[in-house]
C-alpha cells in the first residue's frame, strides 16, 4: 500500500512539474490580446534581455519557471516575451516589433513586466526584479487580477 501511495505522489509531482514547464510565451502582443479576450485572461508582457541581463535571468529562473507561477498563468494569463538579446538570433521583423513596443510603453530598464487587461488597458508596470519568491510574485498578480 505504501508503494502505491508513494508511486501516486511521485506521479502527481512529475505531472505537476511537466505542466508547470509548459507555459507558452508568445511574441506577438496583438495576437496575445486577441487570445486574452477570447479566454477572459490578463496579458503579462516581459520585456527582457534574456541572454545578458542578470535580473532578467533571475526573474525567469526564480519565478517564470516555477510551478506556482505556471499554475497561476495557465488559468489567468496570456504570456508575452519581448526580448532584446545580444547573442540570440531574431528576425528583423521581430526586432523591429520589439523596439516599437519598447518605445510605445516607455521601457527604460530590464526586466520590465507590464500586465494588461484583455482590452489592452495597462493595469500594472514593474521595472526590475529584487529577488522575491514565486509565491509572492503570484500573490501580487492575484491582487492585480482581483482589481481588474
Amino acid at each position: 500500500m505504501k508503494k502505491i501511495l508513494l508511486g501516486l505522489v511521485i506521479l502527481g509531482w512529475i505531472t505537476f512539474q511537466v505542466a508547470a514547464a509548459e507555459s507558452e510565451w508568445m511574441t506577438d502582443l496583438g495576437k496575445a490580446q486577441e487570445k486574452a479576450k477570447a479566454e477572459k485572461k490578463l496579458v503579462l508582457v516581459d520585456f527582457t534581455g534574456s541572454d545578458w541581463c542578470p535580473p532578467c535571468r533571475a526573474l525567469h529562473n526564480n519565478v517564470f519557471t516555477s510551478a506556482e507561477f505556471n499554475e497561476f498563468a495557465a488559468k489567468n494569463l496570456i504570456l508575452v516575451e519581448v526580448d532584446f538579446p545580444r547573442k540570440k538570433e531574431q528576425t528583423e521583423q521581430l526586432k523591429k516589433a520589439n523596439r516599437e513596443l519598447a518605445k510605445k510603453h516607455e521601457i527604460d530598464g530590464y526586466p520590465t513586466v507590464i500586465v494588461f487587461d484583455s482590452n489592452g488597458k495597462q493595469l500594472d508596470k514593474k521595472v526590475g526584479y529584487g529577488g522575491g519568491s514565486a509565491k509572492d510574485y503570484v500573490a501580487q498578480l492575484q491582487k492585480i487580477k482581483d482589481k481588474s
